[in-house]
């Protein structure tokens, strides 16, 4: 296996690993290896990545993984994030699994449980701000916050399915991107 093949899988095999809760809870890990120890990708790359991924059926842990290997390392790229991605929870739904329904009677077990979601939690948190500093960057408070509250009142109290929320964001920044930039070039003239 060639060195970049080798990283590729490492990283997605760390996030794979450290990933408790599901693929949402090793999205941040996925972005330090991604964006911040290995930089093969900018931090607005990877945001788009992962609204697309939202976008898409299936588990979106195989999705990004497999988009960030192929583009960083082509099909062997794919395949080493690929394995990389799914051997961790395979390994450790084994292992994990059997030892946690031996002992599930036990207090300390069910504790361990419990402690693991606000962790996620927090992870979730710490990469959504990151997320928002960003878009504040790229777009400014109000807009953010209208963006944030629209996204809120359609997913959390109606219940619609994310995958339509982003998909609306991506049409109305493809038809609108004509404009902004045909005005942005107006000013700066």
């Amino acid at each position: 296996m060639k060195a970049k093949n080798w990283d590729i899988f490492m990283a997605f095999f760390r996030a794979g690993l450290l990933g408790f809760g599901g693929g949402l809870s090793a999205i941040p890990l996925m972005h330090r290896e991604v964006v911040k120890v290995y930089k093969w990708m900018e931090e607005d790359e990877f945001s788009d990545i992962l609204a697309l991924a939202n976008t898409l059926p299936g588990p979106i842990n195989t999705k990004m993984s497999g988009y960030i290997g192929y583009r960083v390392g082509g099909k062997a790229g794919l395949l080493a994030a690929l394995t990389g991605t799914v051997v961790p929870a395979v390994l450790l739904m084994i292992i994990l699994l059997t030892a946690l329904n031996a002992y599930k009677d036990k207090p300390w077990v069910q504790g361990m449980s419990k402690a693991v979601v606000p962790v996620a939690g927090v992870m979730l948190g710490t990469l959504t701000w990151g997320f928002v500093i960003k878009s504040v960057q790229a777009i400014g408070w109000p807009l953010t916050l209208v963006i944030v509250a629209a996204g809120v009142v359609v997913m959390v109290l109606s219940g619609i399915h994310p995958a339509f929320f982003i998909g609306a964001l991506l049409a109305i920044a493809l038809f609108t991107k004509k404009d902004f930039d045909r005005k942005k070039r107006v000013n700066t003239s």
